[in-house]
């Protein structure tokens, strides 16, 4: 079915895979597809697919059912539930017919009580006394419910992959292999019997099974948390009135309330009251964010102890929680390079097992062995050897890391950066937003009373605080430039009055001015940059002088007002750099990792940033435009370094997507966002080790888990073929591999 449609993501949920040659044919089916790319999770037991927007679902499905597995547009809590109880029921039915079957077996004292109590009842009822062995027919008997019963899951999924075989295969072939031999051995008297082996087998597969399922579920608890986070109802405020609507009928510019508790329904801006809000299930941060009106709200954050109004400016699927999420199932959708070579593996493993259980069957009776030893030393080849665990080695280890970094504000885009992590040498920040907190702040103010005696003794009672700063927010109020935003609300913040400005004008890059009425005197005021200003002067006074030189020496951004030509009050205006970026800077070093400043500022901001955080007057670059940034990461590169590019900001972007590892800040542009490896949601920049720590110590989890994987088959698989093992010690080993694998993965938590 080709088609020339724009491909759309689709995640399917597949019932029935049991390894990771599972995960190939389904895979193999789906992208046999024209159009269709499909990855497999073994882990979250998803098909994460890109396909034609005009593509039929119902084919997938098909696809999928006819591979021999089930597949369903969405898998709820209610099926997951049923599943889970089926499974519990079936390791249930297993128990009470297995144990008695394996105990009767290994007491040999009991054979012959049970077998003349057996053969007593048959004779009072005249039935003809069973061959050889009482005893085995009962152990027989007991074994049946689970070989043909509680298994035929496992034999019918064995019957749908006999052109690619997979861990199922092994499992019913050992399992019905044991089965038939012991009816045809009990029949004839030629060997033994081991359809407890049968039993054991199977019971220990779904014991296995159930046991992975459960730990598969705690590590996918993360992203879980995340889904059901959302709300279901909104109160929406209309006509003053509140109105309970469910949450898709909430649209932008909807006003809501939000009650003291209750999360917020979708990303806003705050129109009234004043409350604290625990962001941390989406940014990590513990600490509560003071909110009052105007200020940006996230989501499924709670509220704390205020009653809030907010304005909805995003809903749906473009809000912060949706974003977050579809990044995190898109992650667990994707492949690592490492998972490649296990499917690889994975994908020859059972027939190689196949082979290597015949050959030992062979090897084993034509060197003189019963029949009987023969088959037994086969059986437990089968049954040793599991891919299972191999297939879980990466997958489950991501779906922790991946749902644990989204819990701590760290949202990983693909598996990959796991295996680039650990290599990272340089790290170039961008300033602006990331190493600062985006936002201007006036950092120091000063008013001169000394100047204020220049304009004479009627100006006198008016060169206060007060006045001062009102006629600084009289004309900055007015103004849309970040440093005039800064200025209007510390003064406002200092307790300045609203004054209106007449006369008002802008000229670019020199600053405003206009006349203030202040009562008594309605002077011109000034304000901009010290050399604007100093146009339209009187020299400036020392004081001035001194406060312009202090300002200009922090690398902060300095304005000057001024009355009727006299120059009043400095104020000196930057971005605050985050609480954490020095102690970020020297953890990375630390970790042998060199900083770098890329930033668009002049060069005395950049120096003073630099020293301040602590990077190397060598490796600060000002005045960077985007292709700067894009030039300075391929030229590292070039080098021979693995660079981690950070930052927020559009003019980044071209930069993250050069790095060989990109970081954006959770508070940046969507276009920074889209280009990045990792988003991080938290304010401070401590979760870039966070993030480095957690890709490391993943992929250390996951090496760990394949290394595991291999070894386990490597030397299991010669210590089954030389007959030092029985089958069912063999089939309790193969399960706890797996559940190695699944426990060793949560250890990321």
């Amino acid at each position: 079915m080709a088609t020339d449609s724009p491909l759309e993501p689709l995640t399917l949920s597949i019932e029935g895979m049991t390894c990771s040659a599972c995960v190939n044919t389904v895979e193999r089916a789906l992208n046999n597809l024209d159009g269709v790319r499909a990855t497999v999770n073994f882990a979250t037991e998803t098909a994460h697919i890109l396909a034609p927007a005009d593509f039929d679902v119902k084919e997938l499905i098909k696809t999928v059912d006819k591979a021999g597995y089930k597949a369903s547009t969405a898998r709820d809590a209610q099926s997951v539930t049923l599943h889970s109880k089926k499974s519990a029921r079936a390791l249930l039915f297993a128990f009470i017919f297995t144990v008695p079957a394996v105990t009767i077996s290994m007491v040999m004292s009991w054979h012959h009580r049970i077998d003349m109590w057996i053969i007593s009842q048959l004779d009072s009822f005249g039935i003809a006394r069973p061959l050889y062995s009482a005893t085995a027919w009962l152990v027989i008997a007991l074994s049946a419910p689970v070989v043909l019963i509680v298994a035929w899951p496992i034999h019918r999924a064995a019957l749908r992959n006999l052109k690619h075989p997979t861990m199922d295969n092994l499992i019913s072939l050992g399992s019905i292999a044991a089965f038939t031999w012991s009816i045809y051995a009990n029949s004839t008297g030629e060997g033994d019997v081991y359809t407890e082996v049968a039993a054991g087998v199977v019971f220990f597969v779904i014991l296995g099974r159930f046991l992975e399922t459960r730990a598969k579920a705690r590590a996918g608890a993360a992203l879980t948390s995340l889904l059901v986070l959302g709300s279901k109802e909104v109160t929406i405020v209309r006509g003053g009135f509140p109105l309970i609507v469910p949450i898709e009928q909430l649209q932008i510019g909807d006003e809501f309330e939000v009650r003291p508790g209750d999360r917020v329904a979708t990303d806003g801006i705050v129109v009234s009251g004043e409350s604290a809000v625990d962001n941390s299930m989406l940014t990590g941060e513990t600490k509560p964010v003071d909110v009052r009106p105007g200020s940006q709200v996230i989501g499924a954050s709670v509220n704390h102890n205020g009653r809030l109004i907010v304005r909805a400016t995003r809903v749906g699927s473009d809000t912060e929680l949706a974003r977050i999420t579809a990044m995190v199932i898109s992650a667990q959708g994707s492949k690592a390079p490492i998972q490649r070579l296990a499917d690889k593996i994975s994908s020859i493993f059972v027939p190689i097992v196949t082979l290597i259980a015949i050959g030992t069957f062979a090897g084993w009776y034509y060197t003189g062995s019963t029949l009987t030893r023969s088959i037994s030393v086969a059986i437990t080849v089968l049954v040793i050897a599991c891919p299972c665990a191999l297939g879980l080695a990466t997958p489950v280890a991501l779906l922790v890391a991946s749902g644990r970094g989204a819990q701590r504000g760290i949202v990983l885009r693909e598996p990959r950066v796991l295996e680039v992590a650990r290599n990272v040498d340089t790290v170039v920040f961008d300033k602006t937003g990331t190493l600062t907190q985006g936002v201007m702040k006036v950092q120091n103010a000063f008013i001169s009373t000394a100047a204020g005696s220049v304009l004479g003794t009627s100006y006198a009672p008016l060169v206060n605080e007060v006045t001062v700063l009102s006629s600084a927010n009289a004309l900055e109020s007015a103004n849309s430039h970040p440093v005039a935003i800064a200025i209007s609300r510390y003064a406002l913040g200092e307790g300045a009055k609203n004054l209106v400005a007449t006369e008002f004008s802008i000229t670019p890059g020199s600053g405003a001015a206009g006349r203030v009425n202040l009562g008594s005197q309605s002077p011109v005021v000034l304000i901009g940059s010290p050399d604007a200003v100093a146009h339209s002067c009187t020299d400036f006074h020392p004081e001035i002088k001194l406060a312009i030189a202090a300002g200009q020496s922090q690398g902060l951004t300095v304005s000057v007002l001024a009355w009727d030509g006299v120059a009043l009050a400095v104020f000196a205006v930057g971005d605050q750099l985050k609480s954490d970026a020095a102690e970020t800077v020297s953890t990375l070093k630390t970790m042998g990792i060199t900083p770098w400043l890329v930033t668009g500022d002049s060069a005395e901001v950049a120096a003073s940033v630099a020293m301040t955080v602590g990077i190397d007057s060598a490796h600060v670059v000002s005045a960077a435009r985007p292709e700067t940034k894009l030039e300075i990461v391929e030229r590292l590169k070039s080098e021979g370094r693995c660079v981690l590019m950070i930052g927020d900001g559009i003019n980044d972007a071209a930069a993250l997507t050069a790095a060989d590892l990109s970081m954006a800040m959770g508070t940046g542009t969507d276009t920074a966002i889209s280009s990045a490896d990792i988003t991080l949601m938290n304010t401070g920049l401590g979760s870039v080790i966070s993030a480095l720590k957690l890709a490391k110590k993943t992929l250390k989890i996951i090496r760990l888990n394949m290394g595991w994987a291999l070894i386990y088959n490597v030397i299991g698989i010669p210590i089954a073929a030389l007959g030092w093992l029985q089958p069912i010690y063999a089939a309790a080993a193969m399960a706890l591999s797996s559940l190695f694998v699944v426990t060793n993965s949560l250890r990321i938590k």
